[in-house]
């Protein structure tokens, strides 16, 4: 059969379109534009009460029961139970203690003593991350929420008229009224609930559980509420007395003499897997597929080979949703530039763990979840692919930090490869603390008073698309991190994470965008870094924000994201940093320099907007 064939002209047909023929019958939807599927998740673009309001009606009731039971209920019924199971165990078997013997009692003390001593770090790193992610699920939410609306309603009142100093006066009373405000409403809470708690329980409640019901109830909620007054007190005030974020004023001026490092600090890259792929946060508010990252990188290439630089840091959230493909089109990237992959740092991002399914912000992963597990092995595995050999692992001894990631991944890489290819909920457990025992991760400086990096997972847990953007830093992160930069008293570093230690003194940032993506335990980080404030600078991103300031001597830089937040035609921009030796040994941050990076002029095929 012959004739006319019927030609579909359309945006990015690709060299075919060169020479069109006429259309006869022109798409009325363009796939390639996208259509309101692509916004589903979208924050830029719906509300939060949008997007949970869809949600409601997607999510899986079984599996979310399941969730609730396993993370919130159970806790709960533990902690209610607790002081009238022990109290009416103690009365139980008080009588039979005294039969114990000498050696028997030595033997139980040897016993408990062993528990301990082989036992604790791992019970202790449980009871760390099940208490942050109390605060983060229960407490620090609702801190946050009461002291963002009263510095939202105060900024609104008085807007441009505040100085500075008075900003961050009032920042430090809204800390400090939030925390006096949330602790009020706890014990009143408490107060009411008090008459139904018991905290003594006898023989009849080890055997008839139907009397524990309601005591156990109120005496979960009593406690909470016990804790919540104090916590919400110690953080606001911790947050009040803190030194407050202020904007940066403090750029060193270009210089001759002295050591100097050249950083491109890239953030938030979120590779997707398809040709014409949208993110989540932004829907058709942000570019189609990678290309604008290929512009990044080719602009990144140009200037090294002009002026070379000393580190590409692309502090987390290489990827969407940390999907196999995503990983795939990062690794096809990176190949392309190979003296950038040299230089190149990267750190693990929500987006790249956290994300349970792109398509569907309902859907959750359980606690024992394998897809969670393999989301990090996916992470880790890039990790190694990008600086396994250049990175060491910091561990509690000095022997322990010698080894590289690759050495310190030896023991684990055939089932970390066995567990990718076939999966299972024994596999997955085998490898739970695999992606944690990892951080942090130390770039040496390459002389006494060099530059080095300490790379940090700052990824709170997390089971749910929704509340997947928490962060925490623990405290065994910490200690090490801390010891590691004073082992290098003369040396200059990087912090690199992927959250904001806390949020910042921008007016005019939505209220919606102020709540549940900071650090949980940000105050005591910084409080945690200032000793060394004067010879480091953090490195961050995933709120996009281009912002750099000061928390006291902690010097903070916010990277924006060079592909998120603009459309195909619109341009972007990201950074890249001087770092100096100062006087004293003191890091100098010198006037960044902002690379644009173009959009497709709107007049060029596609690049109209998708609302055109």
């Amino acid at each position: 059969m012959t004739g006319e064939s019927d030609t579909v002209t359309t945006p990015d047909a690709g060299p075919a379109a060169a020479n069109p023929s006429p259309a006869r019958n022109p798409l009325l939807i363009d796939p390639r534009r996208g259509d309101v599927e692509n916004d589903i998740s979208a924050t830029k673009e719906r509300s939060l009460f949008a997007i949970a309001g869809g949600m409601l009606v997607e999510i899986s009731l079984p599996k979310l029961l399941l969730a609730w039971t396993v993370s919130l209920l159970l806790p709960a019924v533990l902690l209610g139970l607790a002081p009238l199971v022990m109290t009416a165990w103690i009365a139980t078997v008080s009588e039979r203690v005294q039969y114990l013997t000498g050696i028997s009692a030595a033997v139980l003390l040897v016993v408990v003593l062993a528990i301990g001593w082989f036992g604790w770090r791992p019970l202790f790193r449980i009871a760390e991350v099940n208490f942050w992610s109390l605060n983060a699920l229960a407490i620090q939410p609702a801190y946050v929420l009461y002291r963002e609306a009263l510095r939202h309603l105060a900024e609104r009142a008085l807007g441009a008229r505040l100085t500075v100093e008075q900003r961050s006066r009032l920042r430090a009373a809204s800390s400090a009224g939030a925390g006096v405000i949330l602790c009020a409403f706890a014990v009143l809470v408490a107060w009411l609930v008090w008459p139904f708690t018991r905290w003594i329980g006898d023989f009849g409640d080890l055997v008839s559980a139907y009397r524990l019901m309601i005591p156990t109830v109120a005496n979960a909620t009593v406690l909470v509420c016990a804790y919540l007054a104090v916590a919400s007190l110690v953080w606001g005030f911790a947050d009040a007395t803190m030194d407050q974020p202020q904007d940066f004023t403090g750029f060193a001026a270009p210089a001759t003499g002295g050591r100097s490092w050249r950083v491109a600090h890239l953030s938030d890259i979120h590779i997707v897997g398809e040709r014409y792929g949208f993110r989540i946060e932004s829907g058709r508010g942000g570019p189609r597929g990678n290309e604008r990252l290929e512009r990044v990188l080719t602009r990144l290439d140009a200037i090294h080979a002009a002026d070379p630089l000393d580190l590409v840091l692309i502090s987390g959230d290489m990827t969407d949703a940390g999907l196999a493909s995503e990983w795939a089109e990062f690794f096809d990237a990176v190949a392309r530039h190979p003296a950038l992959k040299e230089r190149m740092l990267i750190l693990p991002g929500n987006h790249d763990l956290n994300i349970v399914d792109r398509a569907n912000p309902a859907r959750l992963d359980l606690p024992f979840s394998p897809g969670k597990r393999l989301r990090q092995m996916r992470t880790l595995s890039a990790m190694v692919a990008i600086q396994g050999d250049r990175v060491r692992v910091l561990g509690d001894s000095p022997a322990q930090s010698q080894r590289t990631l690759n050495e310190a991944l030896a023991g684990e890489k055939a089932n970390i490869v066995v567990f990718a290819d076939r999966g299972g909920l024994g596999r997955s457990a085998r490898l739970r603390t695999v992606l944690d025992d990892q951080f942090p991760m130390l770039l040496p400086p390459d002389s006494e008073d060099g530059l080095g990096v300490v790379i940090l997972n700052s990824n709170a847990q997390s089971n749910f698309s929704f509340t997947n953007a928490l962060g925490m830093i623990s405290i065994e992160q910490g200690r090490r991190l801390g010891a590691a930069v004073a082992a290098y008293p003369k040396a200059h570093w990087i912090v690199a994470l992927h959250h904001h230690l806390m949020e910042y003194p921008m007016p005019g940032v939505a209220f919606a965008d102020r709540i549940g993506t900071a650090l949980v335990n940000g105050s005591w980080f910084v409080r945690m870094l200032k000793p060394f404030g004067g010879r480091l600078v953090v490195m961050h991103g995933h709120r996009h924000i281009d912002w750099i300031g000061a928390c006291g001597p902690v010097t903070i830089v916010s990277a924006p994201s060079p592909v998120m937040d603009a459309t195909d035609f619109e341009p972007t921009h990201f950074h890249i940093l001087t770092l100096a030796a100062g006087p004293g040994g003191r890091l100098l941050l010198r006037a960044p320099e902002r690379i644009d990076i173009a959009g497709d002029p709107p007049s060029s095929p596609g690049a109209s907007s998708p609302g055109a």
